[in-house]
Order: C-alpha cells, then structure tokens, then sequence
C-alpha cells in the first residue's frame, strides 16, 4: 500500500545512525542468536502497524517466531525443503500481491542453508530476492548467523544488500556495527554503536573500541580456520562415520545416510526409498569428492550409481564384468548460479509461465551459450580436466527431473562428446562450451513443451550435470566403443510370435552408442530378443549387407570433434580389434570379388552373430535387466558400451539406467 509517512526502524536512534531507513531497503542483521535480532524486529513492526503498512512475515525456520504475538501481520509459512523454485516463487507471488510499500520480515536466512544444503544457493536466494523487493519499495529485515557461512553466500549478501549490521551483546551491552549503508555516510556511521535506551552512541575511544571488537573475534581474521559450510560439515561427518573413524548407533547412521541422500541425491520419495536400500555412506562420501559445486547429482547420475549398486548385491558375479567409473559431477546449484549471474534466470522464469514459447526460446538459449562461470568452479574444471588428462569424455544432461519415475525426458536435453585434445587452454574452453550447450538446451522449444505437456513447467527444474570418460580405446586417430547400445527390460517391439516380451530386448551398434540412442535413420542397428537373439526382424530378406551397420559413431582426435565413418574406414585403423565377434565375412561379396579377380576385399559385415551366440553376452545382459527391473519394480532401460580384453572376456559400462515408460500394447513389428 502505499504511505507518506517515512519509513522507520521504529527505534529514533537507530533511524539517526543511518541517516533514515529509505524504501527499497533491505536490512541485514548479522547475529550470534537469533533471540538478539527479535527486540529489533518488535520496534520494526510496531511502527510499521502504527504507519498502517502492510506487514509480512516469512516463517521457514525452526527457531521460534521473531514477531511478538501481539503485533499483527501477515504470516506465510513457507516450506525450503519442497525446492529453491517453489520457495522463491511463493515469496515473489505474495510481493506482488502486496505491492508497493509493504514491510516484510524473514526468519533467519541461515536455516536455508541448512534446507538446501548449501551456502551457493543461500547467496542467489538473496541475489534474486533482494532486487525484487528494492523494486517495490519495501522495507525487509533479514537475519544471518555470523561466521557460519562461506564467502559465497556472504558476499553475494553484502554485495547485494543496502543495509548490513553487526549485531553484538555481552551481558549488559548492545553494540549495533554498520558495515555497509547504501547512499549514506556520517563521520561516525562505521563505527561501532553502543545501545542506550532509545538512542545509539558511536564508539570512538580505542581503548574501549578494543575491548567491544574483542566481543567477535571474527574468523575473517583468522588465516589459520576456515568457515565450512553445512554442505562441508556434513560430508566430513559422513566421512568419519564412513571410515569407522567414529561410533554412533545404527540409527544416527541411517539418519545421516537419509539428509546425505536428500542433501546430494534425490528428493523425490519413490527414488528415495530405492536409493536409500542400495546405497550407502562410502558410496554417497564418493560422490561428494567427486562433485565440483554443491546440489543434487540429478536423476541420470543417480540411476546409473544405484543400478551399479543394485548389481553389486545381487548379482556379484555379474557386478565384477562392470567397468569401473571415475564419473565427476557438476551439482545443480552450479547451473542456478550460472543462471542468475549471467541473468538469464528472469528470462527463464518468464518461459516457465509463458503461455506459447515461439520464438523466445533462441534469444534466451543465446543467453545461456554466451554465460561466465565463476573463478572457482573454473577452477574446479581444470582439475577435474588434469585428472582425465587427455582421455575423451562425455559431458550428459541430468536434471532433477530426468529419469524419474514418469518422466524420461529421452532425447529433450543435450549431451556433449569432448574428444579433450589439445593444450590444457583449448580443453577447457571445449569443455565449458560443452556445459554451456547443455544448459542451453533446458530452454529448448522442445524441452519446454515437453515439459509443458506433462504438467511439469512448475515443477523445480534443475540441470546438474554427469561428466564421464568416454568408454573405448585409442584407434590411430580415432577413438570409439567396440559395442554399445540400449536395453529394454521389456520388449515393445514383437516382429514374431516366439518372441517373448518379458525377456526383453537390445539395440546394439559397433561404435558409439549414440546410433543406438538416437536411431539414425540413414543407417541400421541390430535389433536382439533376448530369448531369440539370432532371430531378426529382416529374416528372409536375402542380402545380409542390405540391413546391417554401415556407419559408426567415432570421435575424430585429430578434427577433436564427435562423427561419423563408414565401417570398412573405421575397421582399417582398429586392426588389432577381435572383428569376428563382431562381424561376419559376407560369402556374396567375396565370391563376386574372387570372380573378378579383386583380392584382399573387404567383405566384414556387422551382424553381431559370433557375440550373440558364442559369448556369454545375451545371458549376462538378460541378468542385469532381469535384476534391475526386480529391484525397480518397474520395467527400466538402460545404456551401455562393452569392450573385449580378448576373444572371450569384456567388460560392460552400465551407463544409464531409468524407469520404462511402457504406452499401450505391445507393439507388432
């Protein structure tokens, strides 16, 4: 609503300090308790009653109420742990309701951290949060612990914040310390404040200053002791407990196991509850070491740990044939802060409520390909990119949302191949270029209507992201998977009447699985029942050539790009590859090539048969998709590459693993 009369903290003395409260103000108490920030709090609000302002009151915490029962307000009880978009989109819906001129008062900021798990995203709450309220000339108080955050959060608070107070108390003394008033300046204003009564004297003596700054030997001052967060404090416990370096009960165990899930894991309850049966302490401690930023791992991450998971206990035999990962993650609060310091969240939030996306999409999706990331997460790139030295790697989509339960998002969202050569410079550049793309690709036309389709435009969306070592070999000057592909645990695709759909199926491809995941139309994969795997949808059609592989899916080392070569090229540089699991000598060819005289034709067709039926493969992968489908109770399809060591052992990377959507009957082919 709005007031002629000015604005007020409600204490004479404290107005005088700051030269007024202007609108637009947003004021940040830092304090040891926040009991100390509650008497101020009163004062704010008697006089916002008494000026007949709109008073709001944000409850989120745990702590008890900041606002006296006999003062009148708004109160919105608002719940952090449903998401950062929900929360913030609550709050930004009751600023407009209330308009101009309204008084606002939060719990303490601090107990966010605690319900996202993490300083970061504290820092762009306030970030988006305070601009929002300066704009409608509101007064807002806020609290902070001291010296309970990092400089992430800290910084982007003072930076962003006009008003920042020190709050101090020893017994009988309160001492009030601007550190920062916007527009405002006094000989005095910076100076420590002492409380009396209604009014504040500034502290200028220095044998008294020493004696009042000793009240707060503030850690900024010591270089010895760091400031972790609650995302550090918590990972270091699960670290001492995962070692055995202390004893708790089984119960305090589970309980840490529990906020370390919904910390870095999931929040949704179905994944949850299966994450919670499969994974443990070491594997979640794992994770956090490889994590560069903070936030959720995202659903294709954690299918792909808790399907690894699941083969290990119950299928030993087939866990041990498992590649083993070195996978990094990028933590979904990377991608918000990305958002909101190259200033494309507003942009993305209006796409989110936009009732046709048209062309907006491309100006915003410019937006997020021309982005900056800050120094220590580029920082944390190069090392993760000296530790994959100059190995390909892979950089894959998995947002909050992705692989869920009911929502694939197959195909919606971009991964990116970085074959990773040349100087340690240009792989960076490559790599960050390749995040940006991902990024990008969440304001897509595509991914938005999709999203739009199932319901899921107000849904917390988040992109974190999977980096991983490309599976495969060097090759000359190409590199690729001798085999990869997709498994269904269930077979929608019937083309005869023995085959069974519940044994489920495979979509296999020499080379990059890409072919496989995409479904090239210029090209063919081979199609395998897993109860009649030599039995093909292209039977009785005479030339074997005609339906088989042609292309491959390689990256380029030399071009340091992601594409694509004919078979007979590809085969020439991999001679030392065992080709006769993969492919089969076409009599045809070889016979037309004896009748005109050509030797040494190349004459390998892939056809898969020799892998098919002299190896152990379509066993195991009925296995593992038997295995996981019981462990999922639900159909789930999965990626994967193999690699032979020789004629006979491989190695399968299980990179993918997701629930099913099966639509309708089964489909006839």
């Amino acid at each position: 609503m709005n007031n002629e009369s000015k604005p007020s903290t409600g204490i004479p003395g404290l107005d005088k300090i700051l030269q007024e409260i202007r609108p637009g103000d947003n004021v940040v108490w830092q304090v040891d308790n926040v009991r100390d920030y509650c008497p101020f709090v009163r004062s704010f609000c008697i006089e916002a009653r008494r000026q007949k302002r709109d008073l709001i009151y944000f409850r989120f915490a745990d702590h008890d109420p900041v606002i006296p029962k006999e003062v009148r307000a708004n109160i919105y009880k608002l719940h952090p742990e449903h998401g950062f978009e929900n929360f913030i989109s609550e709050i930004f819906h009751v600023i407009e309701k209330f308009g101009s001129g309204a008084c606002y008062v939060f719990d303490c900021l601090s107990e966010l951290a605690v319900d996202w798990y993490s300083d970061r995203m504290l820092g762009n709450f306030f970030m988006l949060t305070c601009p929002y309220l300066f704009n409608y000339d509101t007064i807002t108080y806020f609290a902070l612990l001291r010296n309970h955050h990092t400089s992430f959060s800290i910084d982007a608070i003072h930076n962003t914040a006009q008003v920042v107070l020190d709050l101090y108390k020893d017994t009988n003394d309160t001492y009030v310390y601007p550190l920062k008033v916007y527009g405002r300046y006094s000989r005095t204003m910076y100076m420590p404040h002492k409380k009396e009564g209604a009014i504040f004297i500034p502290v200028t003596k220095s044998i008294i200053l020493s004696d009042v700054m000793a009240l707060n030997p503030g850690h900024w001052l010591d270089f010895t002791t760091s400031r972790p967060d609650v995302w550090t404090r918590t990972f270091s416990y699960a670290q001492d407990l995962a070692r055995g370096a202390i004893k708790v009960a089984a119960r305090e165990k589970d309980k840490i196991l529990h906020r370390l899930l919904r910390m870095v894991a999931t929040r949704d309850d179905r994944a949850l509850k299966l994450a919670c049966k499969y994974l443990n302490l070491k594997d979640l401690v794992d994770v956090g070491r490889r994590m560069i930023g903070t936030g959720l791992i995202g659903g294709k991450s954690l299918g792909m740990l808790v399907a690894r998971a699941i083969l290990k206990k119950k299928e030993p035999s087939i866990a041990e044939k498992l590649e083993s990962h070195d996978s990094f993650y990028i933590g979904s609060d990377v991608f918000y802060t990305y958002l909101i310091q190259n200033k494309c969240w507003w942009v993305r939030r209006r796409l989110n409520h936009a009732s046709s996306f048209g062309d907006n999409t491309s100006e915003a999706q410019k937006l997020l390909l021309a982005g900056t990331f800050p120094k220590d997460i580029q920082d944390q790139f190069m090392n993760m990119l000296d530790y994959f030295g100059q190995s390909p790697i892979i950089v894959r989509s998995s947002s909050l949302l992705e692989d869920a339960y009911g929502n694939a998002f197959s195909g919606k969202y971009e991964s990116v191949f970085c074959a990773n050569q040349g100087s340690p410079q240009e792989r960076l550049e490559n790599f960050i270029n390749a995040v940006r793309s991902v990024y990008a690709s969440t304001l897509s036309k595509e991914a938005l209507s999709y999203r739009a389709h199932w319901n899921l435009l107000d849904r917390d969306e988040q992109m974190a992201l999977l980096v991983q070592r490309v599976s495969g070999a060097f090759y000359d000057d190409i590199y690729f998977p001798q085999l990869a592909g997709v498994g269904f645990s269930f077979n929608p695709y019937v083309w005869n009447k023995d085959i069974d759909p519940k044994e489920g199926m495979l979509r296999l491809v020499f080379g990059l699985g890409t072919r496989a995941v995409d479904r090239s139309d210029d090209d063919y994969t081979r199609i395998v029942a897993l109860n009649m795997p030599l039995k093909r949808p292209d039977a009785g059609h005479g030339d074997m050539r005609k339906f088989a592989q042609r292309n491959v899916d390689i990256l380029d080392l030399q071009e340091n790009t992601h594409t694509s070569r004919y078979f007979e090229k590809v085969a020439a540089k991999a001679k030392d590859l065992p080709m006769e699991i993969f492919a089969t000598q076409d009599p045809i060819t070889e016979q037309r090539a004896s009748e005109r005289g050509i030797s040494n034709v190349f004459s390998w067709v892939l056809t898969f048969d020799e892998l098919l039926s002299n190896t152990p493969f379509v066993k195991d992968m009925r296995k593992i998709l038997k295995t996981l489908q019981g462990a999922y109770d639900y159909p789930v399809d999965i990626e994967f590459t193999a690699n032979f060591l020789n004629s006979r052992e491989y190695k399968i990377n299980l990179l993918q693993c997701r629930p099913f959507q099966v639509k309708g009957n089964i489909r006839n082919v």
